[in-house]
């Protein structure tokens, strides 16, 4: 099943979120993604469906493995692209918005192209994207 462009946006922010304050709540999901509580309860429950989070009875959100491996894949998609991009000479802010674009459609064949040119690394997640 393809997952959409916002969930993966969520996975990604809930990785993020997870590793600077260890854990993750709807409402700091909210803050970050500047989105309204009510969407994120949307998008969670979603999530929670689909087997990419859970919830625990404090409403602590965890990624799955399978959740993981999105939010992990998009994070590295994100961070190489957006590095790649002020390589080019892109301003910082230009670059990250650009790349939470790009990073969505970008064909793998074309991501793994510019991995081997600008010599990202596979432990950097270039390799079995």
């Amino acid at each position: 099943m393809k997952i959409q462009k916002s969930s993966e946006d969520y996975l990604e922010m809930i990785l993020m979120l997870q590793e600077k304050k260890g854990f993750v709540r709807s409402i700091d999901i909210a803050a970050e993604l500047c989105v309204t509580k009510p969407s994120v309860s949307y998008a969670t429950k979603r999530l929670r469906e689909n087997g990419y989070i859970t919830m625990d009875h404090d409403g602590h959100i965890t990624l799955t493995p399978l959740g993981y491996d999105i939010a992990f894949r998009m994070y590295n998609r994100h961070k190489m692209l957006t590095d790649f991009l002020v390589s080019i000479g892109i301003d910082e802010a230009t670059a990250r918005e650009d790349a939470c674009k790009i990073e969505h459609d970008l064909s793998d064949k074309s991501f793994e192209a510019m991995c081997r040119f600008s010599n990202w690394s596979q432990d950097k997640g270039c390799s079995n994207i």
